[in-house]
Order: C-alpha cells, then structure tokens, then sequence
C-alpha cells in the first residue's frame, strides 16, 4: 500500500454510521449493488488546477446543478472491480492497476482528463481504510467497487466541461445472479447495435449501456437473463453481451472469442480467462465468429459450451441462445466442465485458493 497517496485523503468521517448490526446483516443479506458502505473517496478535477481535495466523506447524495455537462451531454465514465477478503482477514484488489489504465482510455475517449493510477489506487486504499469493515467473507462474496467520473460543470454548450468530479463507491455483494451458478439463456437482439465502427464501444461509458437496456427488456419478454450483440456494420457476427464478454468451447477443445476491433469493450477478466487458458495449453482463437456458425455448431454438437465473462458475474456458463426464428440449448443446458474448470482457477486466485503466478493481486490491508 502507498501510505503516502492514501495519506493525501482528507477524511470527514460519518456522522451516523450503519451500525455493526445492520452491517451484519447487510453482510448477511447480501444482493448486488443495492446497498453501499459509510464512505465515499472523491477527487475533483479543474482545467487551471489539475486533480485536487483529495478526500473521503460521507456516502450521500451529490449537490448539481440543473445545467451540469453530464445531465446534457452523458460526458462521463465509470469502471468496475472487486475486493476480496482471504481466509486470514487480509484483502485484496484483482488486477486494479488495469482498471486503473482502462479508466484512462475511457477517459480519453469521453474527452475527460486522465485519472493518474496512483490517484485511482489511492482512492481504493483510502476508502477501505475506513469501511474495511464492510468486506464481506461469505463464499463467492466481494466489496463491489464502483469508480466513476463525470461532468459537473454547469454550462449548455456542446464542449469538454472544464470541472469534473472522480468518486468512488462500495457495496457488498453477492452472486450477480440470484440463485447461484447456474447456465443463463441468452437473448440475440434484432435490429439494435451496442456500438458501431468509431464510436465508443471500446469505452466504458454509460450510453453503451443506456442503449443496451431496451434490448435487454426484450430480453426478459423472451425468458432471457441477457442480451447479446452482433456487429453494427453486418449484423452477422458477435460482440459481446450487455456487460459481459463471450466465449465459445468446441469439441476439439479450442476455445474462441470475438477479436477487439474498437466495438467491443476489453474484459480485464476477458485478459485473464485469456492467459490463463493459454498457460494451460489450451488452443485459443480470437477471431470474427459469426452467429450462423455458432447456431449450426451448437445444433450439430461441435460447440459443447458457450460461457461469458465480467467483473460482476466473473465466469458464467451459457445454457440457451434465443432470438426471433431459433432457440438452441447449448449442450445439455447445464455448466459446461470447461467452463466451470475455468471459474474455479479464476476464482482461486482471487480468493486466496491458488497461488497468485501471474502477480495480479494487490493486498491493500
């Protein structure tokens, strides 16, 4: 831990903390991002001053003005990891420093100014000085961490605002799908796109999802858990799922996956399940994978599983693709072993369970 970045918080602690018995209970009740710990870790940002007054504060709600950039022109950008508590009370971030560097290229392309990562680390360490508390140690649970960046300036024009504030906020979780792992059914959205050919796919901005949601109500309609979304350019070949990356295991044992051509945005735990299956000498494709192709190979059986991949949902194993003229089960419908296999050397590592080869865990108490 840098003492010295974390230092460079001011701390205004909570007047009226949840008490150690509703946090018991939070801990012990736990959803997904329903429920948010006593603090939050703030930085804001002036074009004549650069990053300044550091601090950690209360949660509450934030003071804007009407005329505020972000509520006129979405100018804004988030990011989204995990703390996680190991057996000996210890925790520990997965892969921050590439979050860190992602919410800079987000922040890029939103015209935004660049987060340093030490600033991004500093705010994480900072936060869990005070609501360390808050890290739950139930199986498969985690502190959710939600860093995020926007507009406060307060003007009507159609220009990089010139005052944008950077927060951090926690929640405890649990699952991201209620009821555990289980294979979730996959809806092929018709006639919407996630995002085009130069555009801001790539980036991890809250229009990409604003977008993705009257899909995902369709979705529902359809009995499906998620959306997924083919290229905007044809219409024909695979990107991603609302919030998820996607894989798809053959027979032969290949595993393959969407290549990265600026539409599609790049998984850190995307990254992961990459180098992993890779030191595991698994033969691995990134490639254009058309959607006829993954309809014939899962009704002819040379697709055995498909999984998709997040933050949030970690590895979670598809048992359905639907759309408007087909509804296949991949397999027999249940957790695929490749895909399970993988989940658990994934999760391992995050949880203490395996040694961590590749340095991606950062302990930060």
């Amino acid at each position: 831990m840098s003492q010295t970045t974390v230092a460079a918080f001011a701390v205004t602690p909570n007047p009226a903390p949840a008490s150690d018995a509703v946090r018991e209970q939070v801990l012990h009740e736990l959803k997904f991002g329903t429920v948010f710990t006593d603090h939050m870790a703030r930085i804001t940002w002036r074009e004549d001053e650069g990053w300044t007054d550091r601090r950690v504060e209360p949660y509450g709600p934030l003071s804007l003005d009407p005329a505020a950039a972000v509520l006129h022109y979405a100018q804004e950008i988030f990011e989204g990891l995990k703390a996680y508590r190991h057996a000996d009370g210890s925790i520990w971030l997965f892969r921050a420093e590439a979050n860190a560097e992602r919410f800079q290229a987000s922040a890029r392309r939103l015209a935004l100014p660049e987060l340093p990562v030490e600033d991004f680390l500093g705010s994480i360490e900072a936060l869990l000085a005070v609501d360390h508390a808050w890290v739950p140690d139930a199986p498969e649970s985690s502190l959710y961490l939600r860093p995020f960046m926007f507009a406060s300036e307060a003007f009507l024009g159609v220009r990089p605002a010139n005052l944008v504030d950077y927060l951090m906020i926690a929640s405890p979780v649990g699952a991201y799908f209620a009821g555990g792992v289980k294979p979730v059914s996959i809806w092929v959205a018709e006639g919407f796109h996630r995002a085009g050919p130069g555009g801001t796919g790539a980036a991890k901005c809250g229009g990409n999802y604003a977008a993705s949601l009257l899909p995902q109500m369709q979705a529902y309609e359809h009995g499906c858990q998620q959306v997924l979304f083919t290229d905007a350019a044809t219409g024909m070949y695979l990107e991603e799922l609302g919030g998820m990356n996607l894989f798809v295991v053959r027979a032969d044992g290949t595993i393959e996956t969407p290549r990265l051509t600026g539409t599609i945005l790049e998984g850190i735990t995307r990254y992961s399940v990459l180098q992993i299956l890779e030191d595991d000498d698994v033969k691995v494709v990134e490639r254009d994978i058309s959607l006829a192709e993954v309809r014939e190979g899962i009704a002819e059986g040379s697709i055995t599983e498909v999984f998709a991949c997040g933050t949030a949902a970690v590895v979670t194993p598809v048992g359905r693709l639907a759309g408007a003229d087909f509804d296949v089960t991949v397999g027999d419908g249940t957790a695929g072993e490749v895909t399970m296999q993988i989940r658990k050397e994934l999760m391992d590592i995050q949880y203490g369970l395996a040694d961590d080869t590749y340095g991606w865990m950062r302990r930060v108490r």
